[in-house]
């Protein structure tokens, strides 16, 4: 087994998921191609982070340890905390940067990049799927709903795909 790519794959799930269950489908997909991992792995070690306390994505831990013994638990470990431990070092340094102009113009820019690939993701969606008014009028309602800023984003969503359903062939 090599090493230093089992820690990789455990560290890109955990940097692209939001915890809990959010790695399974990525350490999945990469343990299972690479003969790593069987199914049963996964269905042991999430039944044992189901069962422990603490959080829930501890869970990557019973599949390192199941897939690759004690090294394997403690690179897993590793690979889950470290996110977290980048998450508070950026909170510090931006602490200590937040009152320099350029950090908020830096902030504001990664803003107008973040709606720019927004719309250009929701152009792609209407040029896919076509343009009809029940769909502009979705995604216009939902815009003005989200910039208004207090309506929760699960609300958003689920009356966006209640409307759809309902509304659209």
């Amino acid at each position: 087994m090599d090493w230093l790519t089992f820690f990789l794959l455990f560290l890109k799930a955990s940097l692209l998921s939001t915890g809990g269950r959010g790695p399974f489908p990525y350490l999945y997909t990469d343990l299972i191609a690479r003969g790593w991992a069987v199914e049963s792995n996964f269905a042991e070690a999430l039944t044992v982070g189901e069962i422990s306390p603490g959080p829930s994505g501890l869970w990557v831990i019973s599949l390192g340890y199941l897939t690759a013994g004690l090294p394997g638990a403690l690179l897993a470990s590793l690979a889950i905390v470290i996110p977290p431990l980048l998450v508070l070092i950026v909170v510090r340094i931006h602490d200590r940067l937040k009152s320099f102009p350029a950090t908020a113009g830096v902030l504001d820019g990664l803003v107008l990049a973040i709606v720019g690939s927004g719309v250009v993701v929701l152009a792609s969606l209407f040029a896919s799927n076509g343009v009809n008014v029940v769909t502009l009028a979705i995604a216009v309602i939902a815009a003005v709903l989200a910039f208004d800023g207090r309506t929760p984003t699960w609300a958003l969503l689920a009356g966006a795909a209640i409307a759809g359903v309902l509304w659209l062939p």
